[in-house]
């Protein structure tokens, strides 16, 4: 799994034969074997993405297979989030391989919500930024996240709670505040995603943040940070000075 979240380049096979069965390859060269001997970390994208494929089709091994996929939708976390429609438009993809690479990128993301359930969120910087980009970080929609926290900063939830268009989304604190009290929160993180691409905070986002911010306070939940994410970047406001927390 966290090599599914590396989004490493696509290292192009030279040797074996670019149409030869993989079991025809040297046995080390096998994405299996490779896997088995090297560990995940040693394959590429295309080589993990062709086990999960399993097989190729007529013409074409499973990481040919793979590498073509990675080509047509530009990068691995686009891939991971594609529609049905989307990945069975392509040659050699149906239903059943579209839902077994769904199935492989769902348990990354509940693994990341498990791991930041049982550890400090503050304390783990990394992996809130990897769950909030797995989560919405590709999505061609704007949608607003809340990350609900106990006293402890562990998550008790990410919720998505606002969906727009591709330029905006409606937010009411008023709503965000009543979802906090719900689940017993004692702080909160919020996050949205960018599609134009720039992560950049608007006036309007700014504004919400210290709205959301004064909300809050008076039922004695805090906001330790509005994070804005797009495709490949991440935005921090607490990072950027731009809001002061109390971590206590």
């Amino acid at each position: 799994m966290n090599s599914l979240r590396s989004h490493r380049n696509i290292v192009a096979r030279t040797t074996g034969g670019v149409h030869s069965p993989i079991s025809e390859w040297p046995k080390g060269q096998q994405p299996r074997e490779k896997l088995r001997l090297a560990g995940p970390e040693a394959l590429s994208d295309a080589e993990l993405l062709a086990i999960f494929l399993r097989v190729g089709v007529r013409g074409k091994t499973a990481v040919t297979l793979a590498q073509d996929l990675l080509g047509t939708f530009g990068s691995l976390p686009r891939l991971l989030n594609s529609s049905a429609e989307e990945i069975t438009r392509c040659y050699g993809m149906g239903i059943s391989k579209w839902a077994q690479i769904q199935a492989a990128y769902e348990l990354v993301k509940r693994s990341l919500e498990y791991e930041l359930m049982h550890d400090s969120v503050l304390g783990s910087p990394a992996q809130m930024r990897e769950l909030i980009q797995a989560k919405i970080g590709q999505l061609p929609h704007e949608v607003f996240l809340c990350l609900h926290l106990d006293s402890k900063n562990r998550l008790i939830e990410c919720q998505e709670l606002f969906r727009g268009s591709v330029a905006q989304t409606a937010i009411y604190p008023r709503e965000i505040v009543k979802e906090a009290l719900i689940r017993n929160s004692s702080a909160l993180i919020v996050a949205h995603n960018h599609p134009s691409g720039e992560p950049y905070p608007s006036k309007k986002d700014i504004e919400l943040t210290r709205t959301l911010q004064q909300a809050l306070q008076w039922v004695a939940i805090g906001l330790l940070d509005h994070c804005i994410v797009s495709q490949s970047s991440f935005f921090s406001f607490v990072e950027a000075g731009i809001m002061d927390i109390d971590p206590n």
